[in-house]
């Protein structure tokens, strides 16, 4: 299973995305593809659509059964730590961040 999270997604992307995926809510995307298939998909989305920041969630063999890789710059980063990916909304101390 696949999960793309973008931000401002132009309608040319979106087209393309609806190829291989269900759009269940306005720019989240959510499919079943082979690794090959979701690579070429993620480099297509990053060559012509400049600027644009998402997130890939995909199936993985670790503990928690998925891997997030961030692309761009979104509102919201994932953090790894002791090998669990975590989401950060906000830091108290930015001397702690680890970004």
């Amino acid at each position: 299973m696949t999960v793309i999270i973008a931000n401002d997604t132009p309608p040319a992307i979106r087209g393309i995305l609806k190829r291989w995926f269900i759009e269940p809510k306005p720019n989240v995307f959510v499919g079943t593809l082979n690794r090959r298939t979701r690579d070429k998909v993620t480099d297509y989305v990053i060559r012509n659509a400049v600027g644009i920041s998402f997130l890939v969630i995909h199936s993985d063999p670790n503990c928690q059964g998925f891997k997030i890789v961030r692309y761009g710059d979104p509102d919201r980063r994932d953090v790894e730590m002791s090998g669990l990916h975590l989401i950060a909304e906000q830091w108290i101390d930015d001397s702690l961040r680890p970004f």
